[in-house]
């Protein structure tokens, strides 16, 4: 595990908040599917994960988000992800993910969107 890094998450109006502090990178992905795909078995179908305390994406965490939207997609579910970071949104411009995940500045916005 990385130092430095943590993932949680807990359950707010119909969503399931999943925060995740650090880097998420090749060393840190399994943890977060095994966290997020738990949630998904558990019966969970509307996550949400709290990207803001993210300091770094590589292109395994960026895989392991899209393979998470599918599993979700494939229940009927929805995800949302909050970033805060403009460094951590620009990945997602740059490799055209931005139009893929509804992105969020906040987790109220993320909460509160129809």
């Amino acid at each position: 595990m990385q130092p430095n890094f943590q993932i949680s998450h807990r359950d707010e109006n119909d969503w399931t908040v999943v925060e995740i502090h650090g880097e998420v990178d090749v060393y840190t992905v399994p943890q977060i599917r095994d966290h997020v795909v738990g949630r998904i078995d558990e019966g969970r179908r509307r996550i949400i994960l709290d990207l803001r305390r993210v300091t770094f994406i590589d292109s395994t965490g960026l895989g392991v988000f899209v393979g998470i939207l599918k599993r979700i997609r494939e229940r009927d579910g929805e995800l949302r992800l909050v970033i805060a970071s403009q460094t951590v949104r620009k990945i997602f411009d740059l490799t055209s993910l931005y139009g893929v995940f509804p992105i969020y500045d906040s987790l109220d916005a993320a909460l509160t969107s129809p």
